[in-house]
């Protein structure tokens, strides 16, 4: 009953004029730079806290977090019509997404998209409203050994992602890892792999390399096969799925609402691995696993639902623990800092208005992002009418523009050249991205957790098996490397008792 009271104050300061106001200048700015490639939140955000310094804070942090998880919802929007993310976490939705675009089913794809993040950001806020403070608990049971068992579960899912071989995508996430091993060691500071390089000394930039992967790499591809795009007729009706897209959806949809929120708690899990998570959870679970990567709608609907739920999960750290899950939590902390909020455990009680304003506008906020992007829609789903030789070039000048515009860099630009004529030969010798894309996010996490972990426990390698949380997830990892054997073994069985019959 609390909880609806505080509800009560929420919507009394959300619904005030100039917090409307900023609400909706955060999401239509969020969906924007989160269309436009190589642009995210978070240089967005570390751009506009500067001009939030003579608004009031409960308006700032409105406007900033609409930003972040309006750019979930325009993340989707390239990737499907061009296969480009336009946000780090729509990389997956590229693999089924643009499958479907290129199918004529570009208006499913995007209004399945919308509609489920819609779905999960308002499934989303309510649990932060109701279980904040307890789901917030869970997070601070996680050290540096729980951390590292938790990013071995996460790489063995990348099993599943490889349209081909296992020990394709084993490859490519071993690659992933050594790339994400470039730069300054954490513990001891001294530079790694970067042979005398500066732009090296940071490590590889992720937006370089994705933009790589799976912008320039699928340039390539197309100039080199000479296809006529299709054209995708646009039409409102079109763009809201049939009964039996929303058959295939719903679970997907749930699932990937319940993935993303819990990820979205644990520090440095978010929106990309919740993505990621949801899509080899349904290719898992599906009897149809061979449809992922050509066409599935559950494909685009488990990543997009999980990326948004993970951005509501996200919340529940920082604002009632101070701890931010990922860096643009990290900015709305400093966003806090800055107007004299100091975030915490006693934010809530000393700043209700803000903490339940933020909630509210969030309900809010979701509402206006379903409003603005099913009608829009149209207007993105008409690039595909432009022929690919005009096309490739813009799509050329998006990444160059967006890379260069992170750290003004040659060297961002040299990478992710580099990175597309390897997409290039990869997608020729049939090996995917993501595998490589998931370790190498997650590379530098696993590292850092195995060394405090060793560090803590004075090289004793059983410390990961005593803690509980830690054993289920290196238990959970084990059966899931294993899980590819059982169709073996039972092919095999089946042979020696046939053979025996005979």
């Amino acid at each position: 009953m609390e909880s609806l009271q505080m509800l009560y104050t929420g919507f009394a300061v959300c619904l005030q004029p100039q917090n409307i106001l900023y609400c909706f200048v955060g999401v239509f700015v969020g969906t924007m730079i989160g269309v436009l490639p190589g642009i995210g939140p978070i240089g967005t955000i570390a751009i506009l806290i500067p001009t939030t310094y003579n608004i009031p804070p409960v308006s700032a942090i409105i406007m900033l977090t609409g930003i972040y998880y309006g750019a979930m919802y325009g993340g989707s929007t390239t990737s499907i019509l061009v296969n480009i993310p336009g946000e780090a976490a729509s990389i997956v939705t590229c693999f089924d997404g643009y499958q479907m675009a290129r199918q004529g089913r570009a208006g499913p794809a995007l209004g399945i998209a919308a509609l489920g993040s819609f779905i999960a950001g308002i499934i989303g806020v309510m649990i932060l409203a109701f279980l904040a403070p307890s789901l917030a608990g869970l997070a601070t049971n996680f050290g540096p050994t729980e951390y590292f068992s938790l990013m071995i579960l996460g790489l063995t899912l990348v099993t599943y992602f490889g349209s081909s071989s296992m020990l394709k995508a084993l490859m490519m996430a071993a690659l992933g890892i050594i790339l994400g091993t470039v730069g300054q060691d954490p513990i001891f500071g001294r530079s790694r792999l970067t042979y005398g390089t500066e732009s090296l000394w940071d490590g590889v930039g992720l937006i370089p390399v994705v933009m790589g992967l799976f912008g320039i790499a699928e340039v390539f591809v197309n100039i080199e096969e000479g296809e006529e795009r299709q054209v995708y007729e646009t039409k409102i009706k079109g763009l809201l799925p049939d009964r039996e897209d929303w058959r295939k959806s719903a679970k997907p949809i749930a699932r990937g609402t319940i993935i993303g929120f819990l990820l979205g708690i644990l520090p440095g899990a978010g929106t990309i691995t919740a993505s990621f998570a949801s899509y080899a959870l349904e290719k898992k679970l599906s009897t149809h696993p061979e449809n992922f990567g050509t066409g599935a709608i559950e494909g685009v609907a488990g990543p997009e639902t999980a990326n948004n739920a993970a951005t509501m999960g996200a919340m529940v750290p920082l604002l009632t623990l101070g701890i931010p899950s990922n860096t643009v939590m990290a900015m709305l902390l400093a966003a806090l800092m800055i107007h004299g909020i100091p975030p915490g455990p006693l934010l809530i009680t000393r700043h209700p208005d803000l903490f339940w304003g933020v909630v509210v506008s969030m309900f809010l906020g979701n509402a206006m992002l379903l409003a603005l992007n099913l009608p829009l829609i149209g207007m993105w789903v008409k690039l595909l009418r432009v022929p690919y030789k005009i096309l490739f070039p813009l799509i050329i000048i998006f990444c160059l523009i967006g890379v260069y515009s992170l750290h003004s860099r040659v060297s961002d630009i040299i990478i992710m050249l580099l990175f597309g004529w390897f997409g290039y030969i990869m997608k020729k010798c049939e090996y995917d991205g993501a595998p490589l894309v998931l370790a190498f996010i997650l590379g530098p996490i696993l590292e850092t957790s195995l060394r405090q972990s060793l560090i803590i426990s004075k090289g004793d390698p059983s410390v990961f098996f005593r803690h509980p949380i830690s054993l289920i997830c290196l238990l959970l990892a084990f059966l899931f490397l294993l899980s590819p054997l059982v169709p073996f073994f039972r092919t095999r069985r089946e042979k020696i008792v046939t053979g025996g019959m005979a």
